[in-house]
């Protein structure tokens, strides 16, 4: 994991591999970024020799130069900050947080970089240490790592961020538990089917528990079938690594509420008997984030030390097509005594976060919130890099959306129409799993409400579209799993244990 520090050292005197300083874009002139004051005057006018090599400014862009006389760093990495901000503002953290992710990729294999990036308060400095810690994430451990291979960025040190100032201090130690807790996820997302499974997720679970003093359950195969679990069972009944249900809580003493995060755990979807067209299996091991986020933020909780409950549900079970595999047609008990039709096994995350939810609601918490890579309609509707939000209370759903787009999480709310609902209605049992194409992922979450208790505010976060990166890497986002949700988890869980919400 990248170490990060605080300097008080200057930028032309910290002796670093690198330094990192901020160009902008005034109007159709290149500007150096507040910060970088030293650097500029070394060059004699960084912007000028920028602009003769063609730099621009503009977010996303990355221009390493050879330092001249008078820095310790024998490199200047010149991010683009997009449009400078006008007189008397700050530049946004999700620009500062993009920009530091951009600088941190450019610098895989850097021993230490010094950032030397606007900084006018402590919020400043927790986007850029936050952004570099996520740039720099790797996922290697099923790579051959000879001794010239590329390492990630060992040592983030922020210049100007006041060391000795409690608020800055406790920004940066914030933003290196929440970036190594979405680090956590990535990890277990991008892990391979074979070795992640149910069961071994939930050995997991109980590892991070005992280090950080959670409380963990564990339900086998065995105490799901006695508890009457038919969602998850159902699903995970055609593969030979069979479902668990793990409930991972935090607690703490002076909380007066209880948020209660239930995630989808689906460890690999092959669609089960309505199996997967090819093309789309290939990335099928990414269905469990909305667990892996889950369980990512409950540790995040436990690390920050909020004054409030936070209990995590995972889900987990494998999708696979065998002789003992639940087929369209076959209708499920579910731990909440309604049956359901199954008309399609590729519908089948929100069989498994049905039992979870009515598992939840039977502790009484304040508030539920799920999280699932639930539907290609979600993914249709608002693309690769939003997530859809539903929820029972429009107070509750807009709340999320705005401590989403506070953290730099790109999100949308969605409504649920009662219409749809209908549409679910089953001849044989109490309901379909399925119901009209058009609006899917509407009809999932009308699925998912009739498994939340009553009188509990819920909201339903479908993140299939962010969950998992195809494409390359940008800004701070990482090719594959991304941690989507978590650090919009974990603001709730602020907000909460504030007495916010």
């Amino acid at each position: 994991m990248t170490a990060l520090t605080l300097s008080t050292a200057g930028a032309a005197t910290l002796r670093a591999d690198a330094l990192v300083v901020g160009v902008a874009k005034s109007g159709k002139t290149l500007v150096v970024a507040p910060g970088a004051e030293a650097v500029d005057k070394a060059f004699d006018g960084l912007a000028a020799v920028l602009e003769t090599l063609g730099a621009s400014g503009a977010e996303g862009e990355a221009t390493k130069l050879p330092a001249p006389a008078g820095l310790k760093a024998p490199v200047v990495l010149a991010v683009g900050l997009g449009a400078a901000p006008e007189d008397g503002e700050s530049y946004d953290a999700e620009v500062l947080r993009r920009a530091a992710g951009v600088a941190a990729r450019t610098l895989t294999g850097s021993k230490k970089a010094a950032f030397a990036l606007p900084i006018a308060a402590a919020e400043d400095a927790a986007a850029i240490a936050e952004g570099a810690l996520l740039g720099a994430y790797a996922y290697t451990a099923y790579q051959e790592t000879g001794k010239d291979a590329k390492k990630p960025l060992a040592e983030v040190a922020l210049l100007g961020a006041k060391p000795r100032d409690k608020a800055y201090k406790a920004a940066a130690e914030r933003a290196q538990a929440v970036a190594e807790e979405i680090n956590r996820a990535r990890d277990l997302v991008n892990q391979p089917p074979n070795d992640l499974y149910p069961a071994t997720f939930a050995a997991a679970v109980q590892a991070a528990g005992k280090e950080y003093g959670l409380k963990v359950q564990v339900l086998d195969e065995k105490a799901l079938t006695k508890g009457g679990f038919g969602g998850i069972l159902g699903v995970g009944n055609g593969s030979v690594n069979p479902p668990r249900l793990v409930r991972v809580a935090y607690t703490h003493p002076k909380a007066e509420k209880t948020l209660a995060l239930v995630g989808k755990g689906i460890t690999y979807d092959s669609g089960g008997i309505s199996l997967k067209p090819a093309g789309h299996n290939e990335t099928m091991k990414c269905d469990m984030a909305g667990a892996a986020a889950v369980f990512s933020s409950v540790v995040a909780a436990a690390r920050l030390g909020l004054e409030v409950n936070v209990t995590g549900w995972l889900a987990l079970a494998e999708n696979m097509p065998s002789g003992s595999a639940t087929r369209p047609g076959d209708v499920l008990r579910m731990y909440s005594g309604k049956t359901v039709e199954v008309l399609n096994t590729d519908a089948e995350g929100r069989l498994v976060l049905a039992d979870a939810l009515t598992k939840a609601s039977e502790e009484h918490p304040d508030a539920i919130v799920d999280v699932a890579t639930l539907t290609g309609a979600m993914v249709l509707a608002l693309g690769d890099r939003t997530f859809g939000i539903m929820a029972n209370d429009d107070d509750f759903r807009t709340a999320i959306h705005e401590i989403a787009e506070e953290v730099g999480e790109q999100s949308w709310p969605m409504p649920l129409p009662a219409d749809l609902r209908k549409t679910m209605d089953s001849p044989t049992a109490d309901m379909a799993n399925m119901g009209v194409r058009m609006g899917g992922g509407l009809v999932a979450g009308l699925f998912l409400q009739e498994f939340v208790g009553e009188g509990i505010a819920w909201a339903h976060l479908d993140i299939a579209g962010p969950a998992f990166h195809e494409g390359a890497p940008y800004g701070y986002t990482p090719k594959g799993g991304t941690g989507s949700s978590v650090r919009t988890l974990v603001k709730l869980a602020e907000r909460t244990a504030a007495g916010e919400l």
